[in-house]
């Protein structure tokens, strides 16, 4: 019996590397919001380089908000672009993270950050864009939500327990 478990777990490894799946994928992130807020505009590709489109997730927030690091990383650019100002970090598996319309930035080009490090604030209005290579990419996928666990709830006038910690999700 284990010995057909070795080879269907050999076989399955030759059969994806024959194949071109290479190394077994990393899991997708599972990143708390870079800010709290409703998002008012959600990324929409656009159809060429230089064509019409929204790269990232738009925001709206009560001012002024913190705007924290979805992840650790390194901060590759921080400043203005065009009069408004974005940072962007690198995480360690190259994707970037870019945060605009700050009011505020807290770091400089080159800083490391932690995941939840606050990166600045902004004042209304906040851009979050994801991307991989050079290729803009949906970063809401990767957005988790506070999910509450079911409970029951006494209707005989005792006490009710305190309720469970919600928990971290980016499962629907």
């Amino acid at each position: 019996m284990m010995r057909r478990r070795v080879l269907l777990a050999a076989s399955t490894a030759t059969s994806l590397l024959t194949f071109g799946l290479g190394a077994v994928a990393e899991a997708a992130p599972c990143w708390r919001p870079p800010v709290t807020g409703q998002i008012i505009d959600h990324f929409r590709a656009p159809a060429c380089r230089y064509c019409p489109g929204n790269r990232g997730l738009e925001y709206q927030t009560d001012a002024p908000s913190v705007v924290r690091s979805v992840a650790a990383g390194r901060v590759t650019s921080a400043g203005l672009v065009a009069g408004t100002t974005y940072v962007v970090v690198e995480h360690a598996n190259g994707w970037r993270t870019t945060y605009g319309r700050l009011s505020d930035v807290r770091l400089r080009r080159g800083a490391r950050v932690a995941g939840g490090a606050v990166l600045g604030r902004v004042d209304g209005q906040f851009y979050f864009g994801l991307r991989v290579g050079d290729r803009y990419r949906d970063p809401e996928p990767y957005l988790g939500h506070l999910t509450g666990r079911p409970r029951l709830v006494p209707i005989d006038g005792t006490a009710r327990r305190p309720a469970p910690v919600a928990l971290w999700s980016c499962i629907d």
